[in-house]
């Protein structure tokens, strides 16, 4: 990854855990971070766990990234960092917010979680923060691991020593489960028990989500934003479906995760080739202008009824995953978050966005032809 990016990286066992590393290296307690409300909940709970507050940011209908042009200037005052999402490996306007980020003086912060072989303007994203990190569980498929990659390679050995300060031993209960996790899985899938699988990763710790969000728990909330700063008074929102997300990586983890980073190429192509076809589709959210066709984690399609559309994947055994819904402000609250400016088309991308698996573009374009689900369309209010 240190030549993909051009870049020094340094691995973290999760990319919550890495990203919580460089909010606390980077922004200052107390600070102000402008991010996408439509973004997991647990990164949100990383950003309030490093002792900083959320600001909203608004999107733009069709992709979910940050619209650039309509945060106020109220809103870039006090900001200490900018935080990004390049939301399913669609990439947010890097350049621009790279520029913004320079006259202001803060720091620009990537999540590429999403975006491992997404570029921008021919440069791959992650190549554009002070900071950025990435996810080896998503194209990678190593379900751990991540790493931070940093702007100023002279920082890696201080990152390095705050990391091993803050993770946790190894456990053997820990990595005999990650070992067993890919053949229980493939079993069950092979006998068709999902519902079963699901259920036994609810046991482990490993799926806890009933609904889309998890419960706020509001009261639980202020007590620990009354508290000081940091993962342990923040612990149990932070670790959410990854029990293990600051342990420290036995050598079973680290060798099935470098095997299969060495095919990360060829997974890149598959995604790439799926989303392309799965932007072809009625459900694809209109035309890109000529731009580069992304290697998509996963393909936002906007659907009329994304709910009919996911119960029609379902009865074929896709089960749709990665919804973000609704947005943080109205998850969290004028108490927790400032508020959006123009919430609306955050609010209509995440009530219609269904995250396609582009390895299986074929299968959900069947399903969702079949099922005579609808394109959305964005009214162009809000």
């Amino acid at each position: 990854m240190r030549r993909r990016l051009g870049r020094e990286c340094l691995y973290v066992p999760s990319c919550r855990f890495g990203l919580y590393l460089a909010l606390r290296h980077w922004c200052p307690p107390g600070g102000r971070v402008l991010m996408s409300p439509v973004n997991d909940d647990v990164i949100f709970f990383v950003v309030l766990a490093a002792g900083l507050r959320p600001v909203q940011a608004p999107l733009r209908p069709y992709d979910g990234s940050i619209d650039l042009d309509r945060v106020p200037d109220s809103d870039w005052r006090g900001l200490s960092a900018v935080l990004t999402t390049n939301l399913y490996g669609n990439p947010d306007p890097a350049p621009e917010l790279r520029a913004r980020c320079d006259r202001l003086g803060i720091p620009l912060i990537e999540d590429a979680a999403h975006a491992i072989g997404s570029v921008v303007g021919g440069r791959p994203v992650g190549g554009f923060g002070d900071a950025s990190v990435f996810s080896l569980s998503k194209h990678v498929g190593a379900k751990t691991g991540g790493f931070l990659a940093v702007a100023d390679p002279a920082l890696r050995t201080e990152l390095a020593l705050a990391r091993d300060e803050l993770l946790q031993p190894s456990r053997l209960r820990a990595e005999l489960a990650y070992a067993v996790r890919p053949y229980a899985e493939a079993g069950v899938r092979g006998l068709r028990l999902v519902r079963a699988a699901r259920a036994a990763l609810r046991v482990l710790g490993q799926e806890e989500r009933e609904a889309i969000r998890m419960p706020l728990r509001a009261g639980d909330l202020k007590q620990a934003l009354a508290g000081e700063p940091g993962l342990s008074g923040f612990h149990s929102w932070v670790r959410v479906d990854m029990h293990d997300y600051r342990l420290r990586p036995g050598r079973t983890r680290l060798r099935r995760t470098e095997r299969l980073l060495s095919g990360l190429d060829a997974r890149l192509e598959a995604h790439r080739a799926g989303t392309r076809r799965l932007l072809d589709t009625v459900w694809g959210g209109g035309a890109r202008d000529g731009a580069e066709v992304q290697p998509l984690f996963r393909v936002p399609l906007l659907v009329e009824d994304r709910d009919a559309a996911v119960a029609a994947l379902a009865r074929r055994r896709i089960t749709t995953g990665y919804l973000y819904d609704p947005p943080l402000d109205t998850y969290a609250g004028e108490v927790f978050t400032d508020l959006s400016p123009h919430p609306a088309p955050a609010a209509w991308f995440a009530r219609h966005a269904l995250p396609a698996d582009p390895r299986r573009a074929d299968e959900i374009i069947r399903v969702l032809t079949a099922s005579g689900a609808r394109p959305a369309v964005w009214d162009g209010r809000g």
